[in-house]
């Protein structure tokens, strides 16, 4: 009989947007296997480049409407982010993004101040990324960067497709203002702090030290999701139904991505996270 990617791979880090929803509405297909590789006695961790602690995430998965049965586990760039502002932060950040993303300072103790009082910005996205353009933004880079803000990204991701639309997500103001020469911490994929915490979260829930051999990522994002995957060691599932244009074939998709991502470690390229 032949293996699984469940039976290979025990553990399995899996991107949620673009992955496991559309921002609108949930994939059945990979939720139905993210279940099933659980139920096979494997271990999900949800990994996301979202500015909401996995308190805020996992809400919001539920109002989508994603099973809760899909995952042990959630870690966010968001929960890595909390330790940034703290270090870096010295308490008082200004924040750069949608209020829906307050919940990242609960428990933290950080405040969110006017830029006169700030002493660094959280970018966790555009105030409004319906209707705002990224022209919107270029007074207020100059401006934090004439005042010599360090930038704390909790979102590296550039893009993001919901439903049918392409929006703008932190990564690309951070990009924008390192352009600028202004400094940028950044939190999430493609970094290894999030990898290192999804690990360490791993190793909590099943009890036992986990080799990064048996660890299967999942994404879309080739900077983010397939390059982290890279950069950490483990091998990767792409799907190529997000951000990876797959409209000329999946085989045109992975061609592209391992132009970018050359040490990449792809053993499969797929529409949906079937069961397999």
């Amino acid at each position: 009989m032949m293996k699984t990617f469940s039976d290979s791979y025990p553990v399995w880090f899996c991107d949620i947007w673009g992955v496991v929803h559309n921002g609108v509405a949930p994939f059945p297909v990979t939720v139905a296997a993210l279940k099933r590789h659980r139920e096979a006695g494997g271990t999900v961790i949800l990994v996301t480049n979202s500015p909401r602690s996995n308190v805020g995430v996992e809400k919001q998965l539920l109002e989508i409407g994603v099973d809760p049965a899909s995952h042990d586990r959630i870690v966010t760039s968001g929960d890595v982010t909390q330790v940034l502002m703290k270090l870096h932060g010295g308490g008082k950040v200004f924040h750069l993004g949608a209020a829906r993303d307050h919940s990242i300072y609960d428990g933290t103790g950080v405040e969110r101040v006017s830029l006169d009082q700030a002493q660094a910005v959280l970018c966790t996205g555009l105030f409004d990324d319906l209707n705002d353009t990224l022209e919107d933004y270029e007074p207020l880079l100059d401006d934090l960067k004439r005042r010599g803000l360090s930038m704390i990204c909790a979102n590296p991701d550039k893009i993001v497709k919901k439903g049918d639309r392409i929006l703008f997500c932190a990564g690309k103001l951070a990009e924008m203002y390192a352009a600028r020469g202004g400094e940028v911490l950044m939190a999430g994929k493609p970094f290894a702090p999030i990898y290192d915490l999804a690990l360490a979260e791993a190793q909590r829930i099943t009890a036992r030290d986990i080799d990064r051999p048996d660890i299967l990522a999942i994404g879309d994002g080739p900077e983010t999701d397939i390059r982290g995957a890279a950069d950490y060691g483990l091998d990767a599932l792409l799907v190529a139904e997000g951000v990876t244009d797959a409209s000329e074939g999946l085989y045109v998709a992975e061609a592209e991505v391992l132009r970018a991502v050359p040490h990449a470690r792809i053993v499969a390229t797929v529409h949906d996270l079937a069961w397999m």
